[in-house]
């Protein structure tokens, strides 16, 4: 605005120094007023995305109105034919735009040899020219790329408060759904133990406890990013989890967790979890085999057993109203570290469904370990 200001005034002071009639004077000043309106259209943001017919007329308008004033005042009135310069780039494709920019820089020659001017003096209006009409495209974009940056700030802090809260999702449900799960089943085992074997009820009641504190634990952790997870701390809770709920288990891993990287262990150890919370809550699985191995500078863990349960939209396992949005989680979980997560029900067609969870991983994280999305 101020300079467009500025410019408008240079041109008025030329307009004065012609020592006009007030008629002449007033004729100027209703010209003028119509082309700083213009180019402040023309200047906006986003004013390149209006319709070509709409840009047409606007165009259309700055360029009369920059060049028939010329036959009362001369020369005098040439700067304008500088915002219609910058104009043309503001609005048009760039090869159109510059090439017009050009050819309205070189169109001041004329009325300056119409008046006798010297070369000197053609050459300063042509160049004055094209120097406006770069620094009103240059302000003006300029103004619409802060408008833009200013736009990008607020999506990016919008954007991180949704990771934020997407964050925070996802590490309750994968924390706290293990664990809950695990509370329920021993908190039922329980009930059904207190008439028979009080003795094993209450070993059972010391584990729920246990587990109680270590879910408590978790919340209290998730508000500061997701923990660090043992795979093999969550193998032997497992284990005891699963064969508490009467299942046999096959526990098979070849010390193969002993190489992992902290975030593998972690990633891995949070598949385990949700692998055998869906299990439990939804399927009536007899066995479960759990294995773990490393090829390369891969590691690969699977989670097998024969109690798939069908829902209307294919698997429990893959999520639905009930098991929420866990193997989502982990699949995200495992890219974000280049692994990635298969489900397969096999065989298929079989009576009895065999549902394979496999998750692989690179065994070290290729950088250093980041928070996890």
């Amino acid at each position: 605005m101020a300079a467009l200001v500025c410019y408008l005034g240079i041109t008025l002071l030329n307009i004065l120094s012609q020592r006009l009639n007030p008629v002449q004077l007033t004729f100027a000043l209703l010209c003028l007023v119509p082309v700083f309106l213009l180019q402040l259209w023309h200047s906006a943001p986003r004013r390149s995305e209006a319709r070509l017919r709409t840009k047409l007329l606007t165009l259309t308008a700055q360029g009369l109105l920059s060049y028939l004033p010329l036959i009362w005042f001369g020369v005098s009135w040439g700067a304008m034919a500088g915002f219609f310069a910058g104009s043309v780039l503001l609005l048009l494709p760039p090869r159109a735009g510059w090439t017009l920019y050009g050819l309205i820089t070189l169109s001041l020659l004329v009325p300056g040899i119409l008046n006798d001017m010297d070369v000197v003096d053609l050459v300063y209006m042509c160049q004055t020219t094209a120097l406006t009409g770069l620094v009103v495209y240059g302000l003006s974009r300029l103004t619409g790329l802060v408008d833009q940056l200013h736009q990008a700030r607020a999506d990016l802090a919008r954007m991180a408060v949704s990771n934020e809260q997407l964050r925070f999702s996802r590490d309750l449900h994968d924390l706290l759904g293990y664990s809950l799960s695990a509370i329920t089943l021993k908190t039922e085992l329980i009930h059904r133990l207190i008439p028979s074997n009080p003795f094993r009820a209450r070993e059972e009641v010391d584990e729920v406890l246990v587990i109680s504190r270590q879910a408590l634990a978790d919340v209290r952790r998730v508000a500061h990013g997701y923990r660090d997870l043992s795979l093999r701390s969550e193998l032997v809770s497992a284990e005891s989890m699963l064969a508490g709920a009467g299942l046999a288990v096959t526990v098979d891993t070849h010390d193969a967790i002993e190489q992992l990287g902290r975030t593998t262990s972690t990633v891995l150890a949070t598949v385990l979890r949700e692998g055998v919370t869906n299990l439990l809550r939804h399927s009536k699985a007899s066995y479960c085999e759990i294995s773990a191995r490393i090829d390369g500078d891969r590691v690969r863990l699977t989670i097998v057993n024969d109690g798939l349960v069908l829902g209307d939209a294919g698997p429990l396992a893959h999520g639905d109203g009930d098991s929420g949005s866990g193997l989502g989680n982990l699949e995200m979980r495992l890219e974000h570290i280049g692994g990635r997560l298969l489900v397969q029900q096999l065989p298929e067609g079989s009576v009895s469904d065999v549902f394979r969870l496999t998750a692989e991983a690179p065994v070290q994280e290729v950088q250093p370990a980041a928070e996890l999305p």
